[in-house]
């Protein structure tokens, strides 16, 4: 059986990669550390509600456009892509 302090080390690696904590054998027979899971896991979900998402601006994707065309134009008129046209 893992040591509480050795798993609680493993921890941000197992919550970064989204381990099924489920199959953790620790969990299945350390109360303290069951309980801490449970904490974090809501502790991550409630900070997911704080900050509301909101998709970028008009004004963004426009800028965006405005960008990759001024980058088209750009590179048709370079004497390199006028050589391969022909």
């Amino acid at each position: 059986m893992t040591d509480c302090a050795v798993f609680q080390d493993r921890l941000p690696e197992l919550f970064e990669t989204s381990a099924n904590l489920s199959e953790e054998e620790h969990l299945k027979h350390c109360e303290n550390c069951t309980a801490l899971v449970r904490d974090l896991e809501y502790i991550a979900q409630q900070a997911k509600l704080l900050l509301p998402i909101h998709d970028p601006s008009p004004t963004v994707w426009e800028n965006i456009r405005s960008a990759i065309k001024s980058d088209v134009g750009q590179n048709s008129s370079s004497p390199s892509s006028a050589r391969s046209a022909t």
